[in-house]
């Protein structure tokens, strides 16, 4: 068995917040023995940055915080996935910064933006679109002196350890008619790292599951880490978190949803020689993965895997996954949402105007039976 202990994390980044954003970069998932670390999409200056990006200090402090964060021990013996942006010859890349033993060993840039509905990544970003070969990505002077290393490999592609090979796909990339995790997969890579921004809407949570389980079904496998923002980071939406952990189709771990917590940490042991194995029993991933192009990639030295251990128990396929009712979910995502506002705002509370409608009648109402009540 080749055992791999992943964390994956539900953070509540506030909007350029750095400083806020960097303490929630929680030791607790080194703290578990995890040799995969998660964060979600852009945590370092939170999603909902918005026109925020184009700014020049943003660029400049989300450096400053992936360096405060390599210059400390987090990423000793743990591989973190960190979601910044990264301007590369005047173009803004959305991308996961890959680390490992205070090094940055490959910087992810996103390869399909979303741009509908709520989101408008295409006014902020620019989508990668080299997908032959791998280019070194020259680090800023001040980052590259503390750290010790003038380039990082920039491109879409992953990375092979000695006994793992690891890659991301990045939040919409999952959705895309041909998702990246199909060719990765007949590429050998075991592990999927999926960073999400991903706002709540009324049975959403359905088709995240259905997408994540769909990509690790037993014609493929792979272990699937799935992490998102939660709260609501200064716009009008309300991230819902429920950040999870899927193994060949079967939901192993599973986050909250609705949480008031700013940081949420969830932990799974798995066994990678189980994907091998259920691969190597399908004819046709088999032949396949004998032609199918190859996906750039580097290499890096180190182990993440433990050997086989009687005493350590692998993470069993949830009994049941949980789903909110959608009156449960009409009542939770506009109160977190209210709440988190609140508390970031530093105002004292709302303003309810009554009209005499039946909308506000019935606030009313609601209020004075609350206020009465022995409760």
């Amino acid at each position: 068995m080749s055992l791999l202990k992943v964390a994956t994390c539900n953070l509540n980044p506030w909007g350029v917040e750095f400083d806020n954003n960097l303490k929630n970069q929680s030791k607790k998932s080194k703290e578990a023995g995890a040799a995969i670390r998660l964060g979600p999409e852009l945590e370092i200056t939170a999603y909902g940055c918005e026109d925020g990006f184009p700014e020049p200090n943003t660029d400049t402090h989300s450096w400053e915080c992936l360096k405060e964060i390599l210059l400390g021990d987090y990423t000793d013996g743990i591989l973190c996935s960190i979601g910044m942006p990264v301007m590369r010859k005047s173009q803004r890349y959305n991308c996961q910064a890959l680390c490992y033993n205070r090094k940055i060993l490959m910087i992810r840039p996103k390869i399909w933006l979303a741009n509908d509905g709520n989101y408008r990544e295409l006014r902020w970003f620019t989508a990668w679109k080299q997908s032959d070969g791998i280019e070194e990505f020259l680090l800023p002077p001040d980052v590259a002196d503390a750290l010790s290393q003038r380039s990082a490999p920039f491109s879409y592609g992953y990375i092979q350890f000695d006994d793992a090979a690891v890659a991301a796909e990045i939040c919409e990339e999952l959705f895309t008619p041909q998702p990246p995790h199909g060719e990765l997969a007949l590429n050998g890579f075991e592990v999927f790292l999926n960073a999400s921004g991903s706002h709540h809407q009324l049975r959403k949570l359905d088709i995240r599951l259905n997408a994540i389980k769909g990509a690790t079904v037993r014609t493929s496998g792979g272990v699937y880490m799935y992490s998102n923002q939660q709260g609501c980071d200064g716009g009008r939406l309300y991230y819902d978190g429920c950040c999870c952990v899927v193994v060949d189709g079967e939901v192993v771990a599973q986050g909250s949803q609705f949480s008031l917590q700013d940081v949420e940490v969830l932990v799974a042991q798995v066994d990678l020689d189980a994907v091998t194995s259920s691969r190597g029993s399908i004819s046709s991933f088999q032949q396949q993965a004998s032609c199918v192009k190859n996906v750039p990639s580097i290499t890096a030295p180190y182990k993440l895997c433990q050997s086989f251990n009687p005493r350590i128990l692998l993470s069993s396929p949830l009994e049941e996954i949980k789903y909110h009712s959608p009156e449960e979910e009409i009542a939770f995502g506009p109160a977190c949402w209210i709440w988190d506002y609140l508390r970031r705002s530093g105002a004292s509370g709302f303003l309810l105007p009554l009209s005499g409608g039946s909308d506000s009648s019935s606030c009313c109402v609601c209020a004075c039976i609350k206020n009465a009540s022995p409760a």
